[in-house]
């Protein structure tokens, strides 16, 4: 018995694993790969992707279709993703643009009901899109990353791994790793400091980045001196990547609302 819903629409092009599961009404355009285990639900869209192994994309959703950008003229781009990952209803991926050529995202994500990741994204490992999160086009999102509910971010934004992003943010600035971001303009409100206990880093990394927070963003001091008083000692890797990340913004980095609220969440 064929894993195919007669009723589904599939292209002669399209490569799909012979344990792959397609619903009723589901269409599988050109150009597109799925891996062993994976699942396309009823009345999804499927196109310009490849994927790897046991992804499930649920009914209606929409996985790399055409970006909406007005300079986008039907070039061959594609989305890439890994494993594991749940696009739940209603979700969009778009495929990339000539300015990339692909939207990637990495294995292990959950994006929600009407969660929309744009072209050219590039998104880790582990990620979290809840319902209705908007990525605009060129977002960059690190392993791990939570983004609540409703929260919208800006186009060529940075979010860093383990971040987490409360509902109903507006986030237009790069957030360093480790950091919870808050509110409409979004700013920090400190670390993540149940992620980074969950993850199983050591105690003293985990007080080496809480230092590392309060020497860039609680004492006084210009970003440029602190990122040299920083850099003027042995840091552990992760350390190292903050630094690394806060270096390479091009938007600008976001800083807490008041040092007070950033305090405490420090401390918590």
């Amino acid at each position: 018995m064929s894993n195919i819903d007669p009723r589904a629409a599939v292209h002669p092009s399209a490569k799909l694993h012979p344990s792959v599961k397609v619903g009723p009404f589901a269409f599988i355009g050109e150009d597109v790969e799925i891996g062993e285990g994976s699942s396309v639900g009823p009345h999804a869209i499927v196109e310009h992707v490849t994927m790897g192994k046991n992804n499930r994309i649920f009914g209606g959703a929409f996985v790399g279709v055409a970006p909406q950008d007005l300079k986008y003229a039907g070039e061959k781009t594609r989305l890439v993703m890994g494993d594991n990952n749940t696009v739940r209803e209603c979700a969009t991926l778009n495929r990339g643009t000539t300015h990339t050529g692909e939207t990637r995202i990495g294995s292990n994500c959950l994006f929600m009901a009407y969660s929309h990741v744009a072209h050219d994204c590039r998104l880790g490992s582990h990620v979290i899109l809840v319902n209705s999160v908007a990525l605009a086009g060129h977002v960059e999102v690190g392993d791990y990353a939570v983004l609540g509910g409703i929260s919208a971010v800006h186009q060529f934004v940075r979010i860093g791994p383990m971040v987490m992003v409360s509902g109903g943010s507006m986030v237009g600035k790069d957030i360093p790793p480790f950091c919870i971001a808050q509110g409409d303009r979004a700013t920090l409100r400190g670390l993540n400091v149940v992620g980074l206990r969950r993850s199983g880093l050591p105690r003293e990394t985990i007080s080496a980045i809480r230092e590392t927070y309060k020497t860039l963003f609680l004492r006084g001091l210009t970003q440029e001196n602190a990122l040299a008083e920083l850099k003027g000692k042995a840091q552990p890797k992760e350390v190292q990547g903050m630094i690394a990340f806060i270096e390479a913004s091009k938007r600008g980095v976001m800083r807490p609302a008041t040092s007070s609220e950033a305090e405490e969440e420090v401390a918590a």
